[in-house]
């Protein structure tokens, strides 16, 4: 009964309904990948760990933090990993060129779900337009002139309610998603800075991170 009744209005909103299912069909699939992103973003980060790999910074045992980020896929440890190893070239360079990897990744076709919420709504106006011009072709037929003049207002309001309703659903997880990007590039800042101004501190007790970045990748010889 149900989906009888989703057909049938359907087949009233008229043609234009195709393009908007197409969108509606590709929204889904993008807010469900990006969800699942997030949720395997959130299921690697170790915050324990984290604050192992600060202890170690601050007492200057590269080699452990090093080893600790090698070990876990949370995406602070990795970009740590890569400022430890390319010390000798630019540490802050390095950190943040993975840190920039990380939120291209996070960002990822957020755009489509951007550019959907402005076209359903275009879409369901084009069928706004169209169905009521359909209805004014009827105007002079009075045998004819009820029936299709509610059938294209009808059809104008189906594809006026869903363009609008595709747009709501987007617009939704859209901003949801942007908050997280937004968080997640705030929080990789903050690591990046601490995580520096640690080094630098372990520096000052004679600890040298090109030293070890030299270690693990020596330069090439001239």
């Amino acid at each position: 009964m149900l989906a009888n009744s989703v057909l049938e209005i359907f087949h009233d909103g008229g043609p234009i309904m195709w393009p908007l299912l197409a969108t509606l069909v590709l929204a889904l699939m993008v807010i469900i990948d990006r969800a699942l992103w997030w949720f395997g973003h959130s299921a690697r980060l170790d915050a324990k760990a984290r604050s192992q790999a600060r202890d170690f910074l601050g007492r200057g045992d590269f080699a452990a933090a090093h080893q600790l980020g090698k070990s876990h896929r949370d995406v602070f440890l990795i970009a740590l990993t890569q400022g430890l190893e390319n010390a000798h070239t630019s540490l802050l360079a390095a950190m943040q060129l993975e840190a920039e990897h990380e939120l291209e990744r996070a960002e990822a076709r957020q755009w489509i779900l951007g550019t959907i919420i402005t076209l359903a709504p275009l879409l369901g106006l084009m069928g706004t337009v169209t169905g009521i011009m359909q209805s004014f072709d009827f105007v002079g037929d009075e045998a004819l002139a009820a029936s299709k003049v509610s059938g294209g207002i009808a059809e104008a309001l189906i594809a006026t309610a869903a363009g609008l309703g595709i747009a709501i659903l987007c617009l939704l997880p859209y901003n949801y998603f942007r908050r997280r990007v937004q968080a997640l590039r705030s929080h990789l800042e903050r690591w990046i800075n601490h995580s520096e101004l640690l080094i630098q501190s372990a520096g000052t007790h004679g600890h040298d991170v090109n030293a070890f970045a030299e270690t693990v990748h020596p330069k090439p010889a001239e």
